[in-house]
């Protein structure tokens, strides 16, 4: 489903990634761990094409992303791939429901079919009764919750998420950790996650352990 090929990436005179390759399978769940610093969320993000490689090459579900153009991309960006970041970046003056359609939305899908398939992400979350809440309304593991329904509206190829749990009690935590694993059981969801987490990152069905730009 991922398949990153001698990666290359510097921030002015900082070499970050320093020739990184990777496969993920379809389905899988993988974890990067490695201590701050050592590339994980720069891989990450240029695995989600939020920043483009110095050189190398990215295929996710067949395509060499950066070989489109930017308008393609941003299209592939929004359809294909979801992103759960360690604060849910929710809209304040929308309801959980409103926030979850915003993506399909974007990606000019008919309003009825994004607002149908929010709710039935929004009863997988266990969050039925909580739709028409604003986040202020909701506890930290909710919004999170919905932040994830969110990534998941266009039924993208991959699931990125970066510290995903980093910012909640060990109750949420736990819950957030058995929501990947669900996703993956019901749906088949390629997840790639960052996190300093041991137990999350243990749970994974492989872990990638990152050390100064290189790959362990």
């Amino acid at each position: 489903m991922i398949r990153v090929s001698d990666i290359h990436k510097r921030f002015g005179t900082l070499e970050v990634l320093k020739g990184v390759s990777l496969e993920v399978q379809q389905g899988e769940v993988v974890s990067i761990v490695g201590a701050s610093g050592a590339g994980k969320t720069t891989l990450l993000q240029v695995m989600g094409t939020l920043s483009r490689p110095d050189s190398g090459r990215v295929e996710i579900d067949g395509a060499d992303v950066f070989s489109l153009g930017d308008k393609a991309l941003s299209r592939f960006r929004n359809e294909r791939i979801g992103f759960v970041f360690q604060f849910h970046h929710l809209l304040a003056e929308f309801t959980a429901l409103e926030n979850v359609c915003i993506p399909g939305l974007i990606g000019r899908r008919p309003r009825a079919e994004v607002e149908r398939r929010a709710v039935e992400l929004l009863d997988m979350m266990g969050l039925a009764e909580r739709r028409d809440h604003k986040p202020g309304q909701l506890s930290g593991g909710e919004q999170q919750r919905v932040a994830i329904a969110r990534a998941l509206i266009n039924n993208p190829a991959v699931l990125l998420a970066d510290e995903p749990s980093g910012n909640l009690d060990s109750h949420n935590r736990d819950e957030i950790h058995r929501l990947f694993f669900e996703l993956r059981d019901r749906l088949g969801q390629t997840v790639v996650i960052v996190t300093h987490d041991e137990h999350l990152a243990a749970m994974a069905d492989r872990k990638i352990t990152m050390q100064d730009g290189t790959i362990l």
